[in-house]
């Protein structure tokens, strides 16, 4: 075998063993951003990921201290365990924010997203449109003599499955919140 053509990271046991040690496996974490209330914030810590390439798959704010002028920003971002790590970090540094939590490795959490789903069906496909809406425990908000409008509430895989099923069903619009979420105990 030539010597040059070992292929990078074959093999374990190699001497040349050059593959990543924080993984090349992407993965997705929710983090929980606690900043200052105050105007430019959210762009500032949105510029970051952007300005890097990072992406965010959800995004949530609201203001969770009137008092102290706060707010929690909820982001669930993809990347790998380095760029994970490097995106805390940097959110770390930013002079608004007071704390970063990665609710994915410090212990169990709860995540829940509402969702809007409209459908549009008649006959046989609005009464299982029903059906399936009893299932996932969705609530019609807004009925005519042609559409649904229902709330679902839960995790994101919970929403995404609703959606796959109303899709065949006559699914027009979706309109989702992003993902809430907070670590579970003390």
């Amino acid at each position: 075998m030539n010597a040059l053509a070992i292929k990078k990271g074959s093999s374990r046991h190699s001497a040349y063993d050059l593959r990543n040690p924080l993984g090349d496996h992407q993965e997705t974490h929710t983090l929980a951003v606690i900043v200052n209330n105050e105007s430019g914030v959210l762009a500032r810590v949105i510029g970051l990921f952007s300005g890097r390439g990072y992406n965010i798959d959800s995004l949530t704010v609201a203001e969770i201290d009137h008092r102290d002028h706060l707010s929690r920003i909820t982001v669930v971002t993809t990347g790998t365990p380095a760029v994970i790590e490097q995106i805390k970090a940097q959110l770390g540094r930013m002079v608004p924010v007071h704390e970063v939590h990665d609710l994915t490795v410090e212990g169990p959490s709860v995540e829940r997203e509402l969702a809007l789903i409209k459908v549009r069906s008649q006959g046989e496909k609005r009464v299982e449109a029903m059906r399936t809406s009893e299932v996932f425990r969705a609530k019609v908000v807004d009925t005519t003599l042609e559409s649904f409008v229902f709330e679902i509430t839960g995790t994101p895989e919970k929403v995404d499955a609703f959606v796959a099923l109303m899709r065949p069903l006559g699914l027009i619009d979706v309109a989702r919140t992003g993902v809430a979420a907070i670590s579970r105990g003390f």
